[in-house]
C-alpha cells in the first residue's frame, strides 16, 4: 500500500469545492439549499482526536518495541493495518467534506445578505477546519504505522553487483 499523498488529497478537496460551488448555484434555482449540520465540525474533531490519540499510542508502542523494552506490548499486526485503513480512509473522507464545506461556505460567503447565511457561512469555515485537522491526524497516524525501509536492502530496490 502506497502512502496517501497530500496532493492528491489537495486537489479532492478543490475539485469537490468546484462542485459544491456550482451545486449550490443549480440548487438554488429549484429551491433553498441543505442547511450546514450544527455538529459536522464536532464529529470531524472527535474523528481526528481518535486518530491523533491512536497515532500516539502506536508511536510509543513502535518505539518500546524498537529499544526492545521489557515492558514492551507488541503491535499486533492487524491493529496496524486496520489503523492505516482508518488513517487512509479519514484522510480521503475529510478532504471530500473539506470541499463540500468549502465550496458552500465560499458561496455564501459572497452572499451575507442575512443572518441564516452568515451563522451557515461560520459552521462551513469550522468544518473546514476541523476536517483539516482531521487529514492531519490522519496523515500522521498513517505515517506511524509506515514500516520502516530494511537496512539490508540497498535503496530503490537497487542490487548489488557481483562482478569483480
Amino acid at each position: 500500500m502506497k502512502p496517501t499523498r497530500p496532493t492528491v488529497l489537495l486537489g479532492v478537496a478543490v475539485a469537490t469545492g468546484a462542485l459544491a460551488y456550482g451545486g449550490i448555484n443549480l440548487w438554488l434555482t429549484r429551491g433553498t439549499p441543505p442547511g450546514v449540520p450544527v455538529l459536522a465540525p464536532f464529529v470531524l474533531l472527535l474523528l481526528a482526536g481518535v486518530a491523533l490519540a491512536t497515532g500516539l499510542a502506536l508511536r510509543s508502542r513502535f518505539k518500546a518495541q524498537r529499544e526492545r523494552r521489557v515492558d514492551a506490548k507488541p503491535v499486533d499486526p492487524l491493529t496496524a493495518a486496520r489503523a492505516v485503513v482508518f488513517a487512509k480512509a479519514s484522510s480521503l473522507v475529510a478532504a471530500l467534506i473539506a470541499g463540500l464545506y468549502g465550496g458552500y461556505g465560499l458561496y455564501l460567503w459572497m452572499h451575507l445578505d442575512n443572518e441564516v447565511r452568515r451563522q451557515q457561512a461560520a459552521r462551513c469555515g469550522y468544518s473546514v477546519g476541523a476536517a483539516v485537522l482531521l487529514v492531519l491526524a490522519a496523515l500522521f497516524l498513517e505515517r506511524v504505522c509506515r514500516v520502516p525501509e530494511d537496512e539490508d536492502k540497498p535503496p530503490n530496490g537497487a542490487q548489488g553487483s557481483n562482478r569483480h
